[in-house]
């Protein structure tokens, strides 16, 4: 790899850490104005203004073929996934959070498994019971527990989310580029918020300073700029490789949340959220059997 292209992808991997960190501690702040889902419409109103903006001065359009995928992924990884964190948030600490999201990896894995006929190995359903472990202990340090419908059972709901959408786009950033494709994605989950716009426009006419500034920092950093430094990381190291950088993510939210909010994450957190990064690593390392070597399929060689 270049000197130059080595350079911005490091910045790249920074931007998205540092946006994507700061988000924990910032929707804390701006859930003590904003619903969660009127929050996370007016989040990404702003967001698709610089995704409408990018697109137009490109004059990219995407096909018609990948519109469903590009709704998919707007779905999963924009609209249900910032719903569910939103609603989890208002209960969860910002550090327990970022823990918990850390499982979305694992999840991914999991996917794979079942939808794509990857195998795991001992090693993996290992590091899978082992992450299961550490979420529990997690969880019991928030309110209800893992009970169905508590903050840290939505959060993981948010985590799923969140592994559906890395498998979905890594086509899309293939075929359209990190920057294309995830402005498009970003539009795409806009759609799903809009109903919810008006109602986010009202509480923000009442808003204080702080809470709209909070809003704004959203809609620019961890929505625009994150995901597309995000999606640029992907396309240039592959999903495989760049999964192992969201282990970057909890340790740099709990240094934010302490910073932006005073918050002090407890023993059963630290505790837990290692166990967690424990079973991830285990799997994402030991845990997948190597494939063998398959013969060309008619279909395969026809393409």
């Amino acid at each position: 790899m270049r000197p130059s292209a080595t350079t911005a992808l490091v910045l790249a991997i920074l931007v998205a850490v540092l946006s994507w960190a700061s988000a924990y501690p910032v929707v804390r702040i701006a859930l003590s104005g904003l619903a969660p889902v009127p929050l996370a419409a007016v989040r990404y109103a702003v967001a698709s203004v610089l995704a409408l903006g990018w697109l137009f001065w490109r004059k990219r359009v995407p096909a018609a073929r990948d519109l469903p995928r590009f709704a998919a992924c707007g779905f999963f990884g924009i609209s249900l996934y910032n719903v569910l964190f939103n609603t989890g948030e208002q209960t969860v600490s910002a550090g327990a959070a970022s823990l918990l999201i850390s499982a979305a990896p694992l999840m991914a894995a999991l996917l794979a498994t079942l939808l794509l006929g990857e195998r795991l190995t001992v090693w993996g359903w290992t590091g899978s019971l082992v992450s299961f472990g550490g979420v529990s202990l997690i969880a019991g340090g928030q309110s209800g527990g893992l009970s169905f419908g508590s903050g840290a059972s939505i959060i993981l709901g948010a985590a799923l989310s969140a592994a559906i959408f890395t498998t979905l786009q890594k086509p899309l950033i293939v075929r359209y580029g990190a920057l294309d494709a995830t402005a498009v994605i970003l539009l795409m989950g806009d759609l799903f918020l809009l109903p919810a716009l008006p109602a986010g426009l009202r509480e923000m006419q009442a808003a204080s300073p702080t809470i709209l500034a909070a809003v704004l920092v959203l809609g620019i950093f961890p929505a625009a700029i994150g995901y597309a430094a995000w999606g640029y990381v992907i396309g240039r190291m592959g999903a495989a490789r760049a999964v192992g950088l969201l282990y970057l993510l909890p340790p740099t939210t709990l240094l934010l949340a302490f910073l932006l909010t005073a918050e002090v994450p407890s023993a059963r957190t630290l505790l837990g959220g290692a166990v967690v990064m424990t079973g991830v690593v285990l799997m994402n390392t030991l845990g997948r059997a190597r494939p063998a070597a398959a013969p060309v399929s008619a279909t395969a060689a026809g393409r």
